[in-house]
C-alpha cells in the first residue's frame, strides 16, 4: 500500500536506496525532489535541482524606494553628518583655511605695494633724470648759437666806445633790440673794473698788481654766462685795488 505522502511500501529497497538506480529514473529524482520542496515549505526554485531561469526583476538602480525613504528621519541624517564630520576631522576648519588664506593675501598684497612704490620711485628718478637731460640739451644748444654771436656783441662795444651809438640811429636801434633779445636767453655779460680777480672766470693778460690783492683793472673783453654756464672767460689787466 502506498503512504499518503508517495513513498514505496519498501523504503529499503535498493531502488529507493541506490544512488545509481535512482539518477537512471529521472522522474523519481524529479518527484523526489518536488517531494523534498514541499515537505520544507519552499516556495522558491532551487537553482541546484532545477534547469529553468529564475525569474529576473528590473528594478532601476537609483529608483525611489518611499518605504526606505520614510524610515529615514532628522536623528539618521544628523548621525550620519556626525560620522562624516568625525572622518574628516583631521582635515583644517574652514576657519583656519580662510585665516590662513587670508594670510597669504595680505603677503601678496604687501609684496605688491612695494613692488609699486619701488617702481614709482624708479620712474620719478627717471622723470627727474629726462628733465635735467633734456634741459642740459637746451642749454648747451642755445650756447653754442649764442657764444656765435658774442664777437657781434663786442663790436657794438667798441661802437659804443668810440661814440657811434650816442646818436639815435638805425645802429643804436640795431644794438638795442639785439643786446635785448640775448638777454631773453639768459646772457649776463661779467667782468667789471674794480671786480676782485677770479683765475677761473678771468684771464689775465698783464699783472700791475704789487700786493697780494688782486682787482681787475681794464677790462679788454667781457666775459658772457647764460644761466650758470660761463661760455667765455673775460681777458682783463690785473691791478691794485684803488684807495678810497
Amino acid at each position: 500500500m502506498t503512504q499518503p505522502h508517495g513513498m514505496s511500501d519498501d523504503p529499503g529497497a535498493p531502488e529507493n536506496t541506490d544512488p545509481e538506480v535512482q539518477s537512471a529514473d529521472p522522474d523519481r529524482v524529479e518527484q523526489a525532489a518536488a517531494e523534498a520542496a514541499d515537505a520544507q515549505g519552499a516556495d522558491e526554485d532551487d537553482d541546484l535541482l532545477t534547469t529553468g531561469p529564475d525569474p529576473v526583476v528590473d528594478v532601476e538602480e537609483n529608483e525611489f524606494d518611499p518605504v526606505r525613504e520614510a524610515d529615514l528621519n532628522d536623528d539618521d541624517v544628523e548621525a550620519a553628518l556626525s560620522d562624516i564630520d568625525a572622518e574628516l576631522g583631521d582635515e583644517p576648519a574652514a576657519g583656519e583655511t580662510g585665516e590662513a588664506g587670508g594670510n597669504d593675501l595680505e603677503a601678496q598684497l604687501a609684496e605688491r605695494t612695494e613692488d609699486l612704490q619701488r617702481v614709482s620711485a624708479e620712474y620719478a628718478n627717471y622723470r627727474r633724470r629726462t628733465e635735467r637731460e633734456r634741459q642740459g640739451i637746451a642749454d648747451s644748444a642755445k650756447a653754442s648759437v649764442v657764444t656765435k654771436l658774442l664777437p657781434v656783441l663786442d663790436d657794438l662795444d667798441l661802437a659804443e666806445q668810440h661814440g657811434d651809438l650816442e646818436a639815435d640811429g638805425p645802429l643804436k636801434s640795431f644794438a638795442n633790440k639785439f643786446r635785448s633779445s640775448l638777454q631773453e636767453q639768459k646772457l649776463e655779460p661779467f667782468g667789471v673794473e674794480g671786480e676782485a680777480f677770479d683765475p677761473e672766470a678771468h684771464e689775465a693778460v698783464q699783472d700791475l698788481s704789487s700786493g697780494d690783492e688782486k682787482v681787475i683793472g681794464t677790462v679788454l673783453r667781457k666775459g658772457y654766462r647764460v644761466g650758470d654756464r660761463m661760455i667765455r672767460t673775460a681777458m682783463v689787466i690785473i691791478a691794485d685795488p684803488v684807495e678810497n
